[in-house]
Parts: C-alpha cells; sequence; structure tokens
C-alpha cells in the first residue's frame, strides 16, 4: 500500500509523461515522511519495476514504467468501481481504418460464429469494422473493464488451438447494434477497437476509411 501511495505522487509530480527530476528530501516533503524513507521507497518501487531511476550528482531522475502505470489503472478502476454509477454508458470516438483481414476469417470460424449466436444472439457479419480510437477514448477504453462482458471461449479445430476473448454488446449510428470483440490474443496495440455485427457496417452507416464514428457501450 505504500509503494501504492509513493506511486501516486510521483504521477502527480508529472512522473507518468516525463522524467522527474528529484532529491530524497524533496520526495520526503511530498509522502510527509524522512528522507531516509523517501530513499527506501524509490528503491523499492525500482525493484517492483513500477519505476526507472537514474542517481547521480545532481540527485535522481525517475519515470513510471508501464507496469508502474498498469498498477496506478488497476487502482484507479477500483476506485470507479466504488464511485462510478453503474448505469454510466462509455462512448468511444476514432476513425474507419482497414484491418489486418483476419476478422472474416475468425467471424466464419464454426468454434466463434456458434458463440457469437448464441451468446450475443445475432449471425455475425463475416468480417470486423476496425476503429482506431483517438483523445480521451484511448483512455476510456480501459473502462470497458468495469461492464458486463460475455466471454468467447477458446478451442481446438485441426490440431490447432484458437484462444478466446470477450464481448462487450454496442450501439452504433441509428442503433445498430454490434460488439466489441477484444481476443485474449491480439495483434492490435490498444487504441484500436474490432467491432462485429450481424450487419456489413461499412454499408449499413457509409462508412469508409477515415470516418469518424462513436460507439457507445451501455
Amino acid at each position: 500500500m505504500e509503494n501504492i501511495s509513493s506511486l501516486k505522487k510521483l504521477a502527480l509530480m508529472g512522473g507518468i509523461d516525463s522524467i522527474v527530476r528529484l532529491s530524497s528530501p524533496e520526495f520526503a516533503a511530498q509522502i510527509t515522511s524522512s528522507p531516509q524513507t523517501a530513499s527506501r521507497r524509490l528503491q523499492a518501487l525500482e525493484e517492483a519495476g513500477y519505476i526507472t531511476r537514474k542517481v547521480d550528482q545532481a540527485g535522481q531522475r525517475v519515470m513510471i514504467t508501464k507496469h508502474g502505470l498498469k498498477v496506478l489503472e488497476a487502482e484507479y478502476l477500483e476506485y470507479r468501481q466504488i464511485f462510478a454509477r453503474p448505469s454510466t454508458h462509455i462512448e468511444l470516438t476514432g476513425k474507419v481504418i482497414t484491418g489486418l483481414g483476419e476478422g472474416q476469417y475468425y467471424t466464419t470460424l464454426k468454434g466463434y460464429h456458434d458463440q457469437f449466436v448464441e451468446l450475443l444472439g445475432f449471425e455475425p457479419y463475416p468480417g470486423t469494422l476496425n476503429i482506431k480510437l483517438e483523445g480521451k477514448s484511448i483512455e476510456c477504453r480501459s473502462m470497458l473493464k468495469l461492464k458486463d462482458d460475455v466471454i468467447i471461449n477458446g478451442f481446438n479445430s485441426r490440431n490447432r488451438t484458437f484462444g478466446g476473448g470477450r464481448c462487450y454488446p454496442v450501439k452504433l449510428g441509428n442503433g445498430t447494434k454490434g460488439a466489441i470483440m477484444i481476443p485474449d490474443r491480439t495483434h492490435y496495440p490498444e487504441d484500436i477497437i474490432e467491432i462485429i455485427s450481424p450487419d456489413n457496417l461499412r454499408e449499413q452507416l457509409k462508412l469508409k476509411d477515415g470516418c469518424r464514428i462513436t460507439v457507445l457501450v451501455e
């Protein structure tokens, strides 16, 4: 708990986006402790992989790592569960892009297809709509963890293992329904989402690459 508290202070000092220069006495003032305790806290954060730290004659240069950021994100999500209203909707906005071409293959595989029909209640169009999120929507994507998900189980077929994933029902323009599909293993970065739907969304919503679209997760 002390490590998390100290990590939050570093984040508030700007340690997520840039390197923070500080001394043990300066950090001690931030966490209301002695310089010796502050030094031990920084060392503990470094050993846990939460920060990178370089010590020189001018003091210390500290920056929060991706691992440390994920720890803070998990803490944030727990507080959201405490204080956020359960009915809060999530809006994700981005631009339509061309995907890797795997959507058509995976949505037609019987092991996935049958689960989509049973669990989501629709026959999936063979393909996915790929959206590159922008601005605050990239951060809001992590809020999906607060929503009820539909688990898609992995399976074996023809001596090959196919991984599972999670789906989140959504609405697009004109009330068109679909679901965000997040595979457990994916080639896409976290700013890209894939939408499956009973409709050809590009035709239904008259979309082409570069079109801006908002997805509502209920």
